[in-house]
C-alpha cells in the first residue's frame, strides 16, 4: 500500500479554504479513515506545526483516536534528516536557513525510508529557488521522492460527499 505523507500546509489549507473543521466534518472523518488503513500519514515534527497551536485544526488532531492513527509511528533518522538539509538544500545552512527551511526536510526523510511514499504538498516547484528558499516539490525531485498536491491525493483516494 502507498504511503502518502502530508505536509502540515495540506490539513491548514484544506481546513482554512475548503473543508473547515466545523463545517465539513465527512472530509474530516474520511481524512480519518484514510490515517486509520494507513494510506496517510504525519511525521511527528509536522504534525507537531499544526498540534503545538490553537484553533478548530489542531483541537481535531489533538484528539486521542486522530493523533494515534495520523501520526507516522516510526523514529526519525537524523542521519536523514541531515542528508535531505546538505543535499536537498545546501551545505553549511545557517541558523536563519534552518529557520526558514523549517520542518520539512523530517517530511522527505520520512519519504526516504521506503520506496512507496509519496509527498503530500500544496509547494509549487521553482526550480530555480536555491539553498533555503528551496520548494518541497524540488528536493523531492532531488532524492527521487514522488510528490504530489493535495487536490491530486483526494481524488486518488477518491474523496466525495455525498
Amino acid at each position: 500500500m502507498t504511503l502518502h505523507l502530508l505536509d502540515a500546509d495540506v490539513l491548514i489549507r484544506a481546513h482554512e479554504d475548503y473543508y473547515p473543521v466545523d463545517r465539513v466534518a465527512p472530509f474530516w472523518a474520511w481524512l480519518l479513515q484514510q490515517a486509520v488503513v494507513g494510506s496517510v500519514k504525519m511525521a511527528q515534527q509536522n504534525y507537531g506545526e499544526i498540534a503545538d497551536s490553537r484553533g478548530l485544526l489542531a483541537d481535531w488532531l489533538n484528539q486521542a483516536d486522530v493523533k494515534g492513527a495520523i501520526v507516522l509511528d516510526e523514529p526519525t533518522d537524523v542521519a536523514v534528516v541531515q542528508r535531505v538539509l546538505t543535499h536537498g538544500y545546501a551545505p553549511n545552512l545557517t541558523d536563519v536557513d534552518l529557520e526558514k527551511i523549517g520542518r520539512d526536510p523530517f517530511l522527505i526523510a520520512a519519504a526516504l525510508r521506503a520506496p512507496d511514499r509519496i509527498v503530500v504538498t500544496r509547494e509549487v516547484s521553482k526550480p530555480s529557488k536555491q539553498g533555503a528558499n528551496r520548494k518541497i516539490p524540488d528536493v523531492c525531485q532531488t532524492f527521487g521522492v514522488p510528490c504530489i498536491n493535495d487536490f491530486a491525493l483526494w481524488r486518488k483516494l477518491n474523496f466525495s460527499i455525498g
